[in-house]
């Protein structure tokens, strides 16, 4: 007995050296708030990786004001090739190894669907993350998980609307990924079409990972499309207006936001991106508003080799309001408290859309922006947030489906 008691005792002991002063199991402590997050920093969607490091660029920037209540920001981030069985085993690592609190900038309708319902289940908070399928907080069953995407459906039938009646084009033609981010697109814009009474002369699903797109241009040249939709991530977006040049076909582009990083879809197409009209999900990263200039000024620093692109300030402008709402919290922290704290964020504005969320409404952001790609990469604001042609269209498809 007298054994047993000893082991006992040196094992309670050896818990207490390796634990962390003042740990409560929820993802912090005295001295860190553990934050979590995935995203493709190799593989087809790289240059999406930037989304993620904008976020990790947030935390660094936080912790060097001093942190949040004295606590720091440990940032863990994993590279999940923009495969969903990669994110199972991080989303499972984060949570059962890393112990974090919350998950932010998430990138993936695919990915984060895989593994949203695990993250729920352990009570892990996840906000700002990198999908606007209708999936993903409709309905609102999920309390733990925060969205600040214009879905997708919703921002494809603006740019039809606005494709139609501003651009005057006829003669559509739309390639989607084979993924819930492209059947959530096409659907808003085939229902936007309808309502012209007209429809796409044909629709082309490719793969994240396909890199010989021939035969699908090929077939929107002989059909005759003048006007390409397009919700693909960059490897496809990018080999797609290659190939078109290669055998002189010129038709207009017009890309969701997923592909709204003008300056480098300019570069990484050698140009070929100028003309480009797309959707936006943040301000100019290269204009002169103060909160804009304050992080640029801020990632030269702390992120030196770092691109201050369009993707990288949307990791912003997912991340942020997380952080806001742990300095909301307060020092006495929980998850219940940062719940709460959540569900009050009312119109926060940084670097993209208000932000509004509720406990019935998690999706938090319906406004996006129209841009076209200038020379060099340049934005140009056709429509900007708010403008009463976006406003009004906005909500407009997830209406129509009972949502």
């Amino acid at each position: 007995m007298k054994k047993l008691i000893f082991v006992f005792l040196f094992l309670a002991m050896l818990c207490c050296a390796i634990t962390p002063s003042g740990y409560c199991g929820e993802g912090f402590d005295d001295k860190e708030i553990r934050i979590g997050s995935w995203g493709p920093q190799t593989g087809p969607a790289a240059p999406w990786g930037s989304i993620s490091r904008g976020a990790m660029f947030m935390a660094m920037y936080i912790n060097e004001q001093g942190g949040i209540h004295g606590r720091k920001i440990k940032f863990i981030l994993r590279d999940d090739k923009y495969n969903p069985a990669e994110t199972k085993v991080i989303a499972k690592d984060l949570v059962e190894r890393q112990d974090v609190m919350a998950v932010t900038a998430g990138l993936g309708s695919a990915p984060t669907l895989a593994v949203k319902d695990y993250l729920a289940e352990n009570k892990v908070i996840a906000v700002g993350m990198c999908t606007g399928t209708k999936g993903l907080v409709y309905p609102v069953t999920n309390p733990y998980l925060f969205s600040s995407f214009c879905l997708f459906g919703d921002e494809m039938s603006v740019l039809t609307k606005y494709a139609v009646e501003k651009m005057k084009m006829e003669d559509f033609g739309f390639l989607y990924q084979n993924d819930p981010m492209g059947w959530d697109a096409l659907n808003g814009a085939r229902e936007r079409l309808a309502s012209y009474g007209m429809k796409f002369l044909v629709e082309i699903p490719v793969e994240p990972t396909e890199k010989d797109l021939s035969s699908q241009i090929m077939k929107l040249k002989s059909k005759g499309v003048k006007c390409v939709l397009m919700q693909v991530a960059p490897t496809p977006g990018i080999v797609a207006v290659k190939t078109a040049a290669q055998i002189g076909y010129k038709p207009q582009w017009i890309s969701a936001d997923t592909l709204g990083d003008h300056a480098t879809m300019y570069k990484l197409t050698n140009g070929l991106w100028e003309g480009t009209v797309s959707g936006g999900k943040v301000l100019d990263p290269n204009g002169n508003d103060p909160i804009i200039v304050k992080y640029r000024e801020a990632a030269k620093r702390l992120m030196p080799d770092q691109p201050f692109n369009a993707w990288f300030l949307s990791g912003i402008f997912f991340s942020e309001p997380l952080f806001e709402a742990l300095k909301k919290a307060g020092p006495n922290l929980s998850k219940d408290v940062l719940l709460k704290s959540l569900n009050s964020i009312t119109k926060f504005m940084s670097t993209g859309p208000s932000i509004t969320w509720t406990p019935a409404d998690h999706q938090g952001v319906y406004e996006t922006r129209i841009i076209k790609c200038g020379p060099n990469g340049q934005v140009i604001v056709l429509e900007d947030f708010g403008t009463p042609f976006v406003h009004n269209t906005l909500r407009g498809w997830y209406k129509k489906s009972g949502i």
